[in-house]
């Protein structure tokens, strides 16, 4: 069974092995495949249009379903590495754990974003970045150089209290959980992470950074933690309804893969830690 653990608890083994997993897939041209489908996703769904990845109640079971392709990738290289998580209402700051050079690498230089140490960077010529949101070919950060602050403790509890998954319009609009977490309604969770990491995460292609894996760990595993409390809190919309994915619709880009497939995780995978 695979455990997701904190980043914050890998061993430096664990570190090393994780990171040369994304070094072989980004060799092998399988990594850029994941960002080109991401990218993909988000540009196209919107509040008014048909909507899988983003902005509609398919968000969190389409994420868990991409990670776990993800995970499966990655254990195709090295069968003992799984996806760590970023606590970040614990992991606040530029200078954690997880921004160390033996790991995911520190934010960029102040002129372009550049990261300049850490596996990751353009110096190491390991870390191409081919799917391109302009003609730059390096990774990009500019960690909490927007303002702002990380979701807090307090503002996560106040979203997992919601008790309604979703509801209408099924958007970006929508009261619910599913919404408040992804970040386009109240505290704004999942989004301002994103912001604040900044550089390649701020975009569509934020895959390109390797902690968009880390960041959406922990968004699954608070999704994990809000079934866990409502467990009569049914996946919504559950049939008929235009322009997004009903509990037993499928997702694409999977011909197979339904929300209702997605509500159990613990076939694949659990974490490291209870709710």
């Amino acid at each position: 069974m695979t455990i997701r653990k904190n980043q914050a608890q890998l061993t430096a083994d664990e570190k090393r092995r994780f990171v040369n997993a994304l070094l072989a897939l980004k060799s092998n041209g399988q990594y850029d495949t994941f960002v080109t489908t991401h990218n993909g996703f988000i540009m196209s769904d919107t509040d008014h249009g048909d909507r899988v990845g983003h902005r509609s109640p398919s968000f969190l079971p389409w994420h868990r379903r991409f990670l776990i392709e993800f995970e499966q990738a990655l254990q195709a290289v090295d069968p003992s590495v799984a996806l760590p998580y970023w606590d970040w209402t614990a992991d606040r700051t530029a200078a954690s754990s997880l921004w160390a050079v033996d790991f995911l690498g520190g934010t960029g230089r102040d002129r372009d974003g550049r990261v300049t140490d850490g596996a990751f960077a353009a110096a190491s010529g390991s870390w191409p970045i081919n799917v391109r949101v302009d003609g730059r070919n390096y990774l990009r950060r500019t960690l909490g150089s927007r303002g702002g602050s990380l979701p807090s403790r307090a503002e996560v509890d106040a979203v997992l209290a919601m008790s309604t998954y979703d509801a209408p319009p099924w958007n970006s609009a929508s009261d619910g959980f599913r919404n408040h977490l992804e970040g386009w309604r109240g505290a704004n969770l999942h989004n301002r992470v994103h912001v604040w990491v900044g550089g390649h995460m701020a975009t569509g292609a934020s895959p390109n950074d390797p902690v968009f894996w880390l960041h959406h760990a922990f968004v699954d595993k608070l999704w994990s933690q809000w079934q866990q409390r409502h467990p009569d809190s049914p996946y919504l919309p559950q049939a008929g309804t235009r322009n997004v994915v009903d509990l037993h619709d499928t997702m694409r880009p999977w011909n197979d893969v339904t929300p209702a497939d997605m509500l159990d995780h613990t076939p694949d995978y659990t974490y490291d830690t209870a709710a």
